[in-house]
């Protein structure tokens, strides 16, 4: 079996390299990739929050906050 491999002229790398580069799909994987950093982000956010030292910052700061002095 001999296969050969037609030359490269420049109308071929022209439709191969050039000419209208399909991106179909670029942009949903793009806002995919987004997505899912953002829901990484929320899980820290989530793991951080739950931690009891945190829980007690937070809440010390509401107590100041609605203290009246």
């Amino acid at each position: 079996m001999n296969t050969t491999i037609p030359p490269l002229t420049r109308r071929r790398a022209a439709r191969l390299f050039l000419a209208d580069a399909d991106d179909t799909g670029a942009a949903t994987a793009e806002y995919a990739i987004a997505t899912m950093a953002a829901v990484a982000f929320a899980g820290l956010l989530v793991v951080i929050m739950r931690s009891n030292e945190v829980r007690g910052i937070l809440t010390d700061l509401v107590r100041r906050a609605l203290t009246v002095s």
